[in-house]
């Protein structure tokens, strides 16, 4: 997940079949650049996790995309995932990096709250996310996140931040302008009325347009 401005990071959805999944991953790979896929199946059994990831895993991978885990260090490290992401109520930043390692990502939620962010950076986060900037139907938001956070953490750090939470092709420059250095996009990509494939390509439009990707 290197640094080349704004880049955009795929979350899948809450629920998916993973062969058929890999194709519709596929089509948005080879629609634009992507940083990251973070694989979130939070109420799946870990069976299921394994397998979705033994199938995308190695999609992502032969587009350089990083894969990462969503609350569970311990089945990133067993995959052989790129890293991790966990949330307030998932296991600790020094948990996370002790069972994945040095070189692995790991990446924490902060919603709403520049105290929290900090303490992760402090902490060795390779980088944090806030949310939820606008309505979603992924999941129900602990916060409404606000621009002025992305430009406050902006200004004041060089530790990357991930905006999340209803970020679709119509609402991310406004994030792109506040300094958000990723936007996670769920529904906004998957559920594109025109295929995921139209929806990275307009993703990637704006953030060239931006000067980010």
């Amino acid at each position: 997940m290197a640094d080349t401005g704004c880049q955009l990071y795929l979350v899948t959805p809450p629920a998916l079949e993973p062969a058929a999944f890999a194709e519709d991953l596929k089509a948005a790979l080879d629609a634009g650049p992507v940083a990251c896929l973070q694989l979130r199946l939070k109420e799946a059994p870990d069976d299921a996790v394994r397998r979705a990831a033994e199938l995308l895993m190695p999609v992502c991978h032969r587009y350089d995309v990083a894969f990462l885990i969503n609350d569970r260090p311990d089945l990133a490290r067993e995959l052989g995932a790129d890293g991790v992401h966990i949330g307030q109520e998932d296991a600790g930043y020094a948990e996370a990096r002790a069972l994945v390692g040095d070189d692995a990502t790991v990446g924490v939620t902060c919603h709403n709250s520049l105290h929290l962010a900090m303490e992760a950076a402090e902490a060795g986060a390779d980088y944090v996310a806030f949310g939820a900037f606008f309505p979603t139907r992924t999941k129900e938001p602990k916060s409404q996140a606000t621009l002025e956070t992305l430009e406050r953490w902006s200004a004041a750090t060089v530790v990357p931040c991930v905006a999340i939470g209803g970020i679709a092709v119509e609402n991310c420059p406004l994030l792109v302008r506040a300094g958000a250095d990723f936007l996670a996009a769920v529904g906004g990509v998957w559920d594109h009325p025109d295929g995921p494939s139209t929806a990275v390509r307009a993703f990637a439009a704006i953030l060239e347009a931006c000067g980010g990707a």
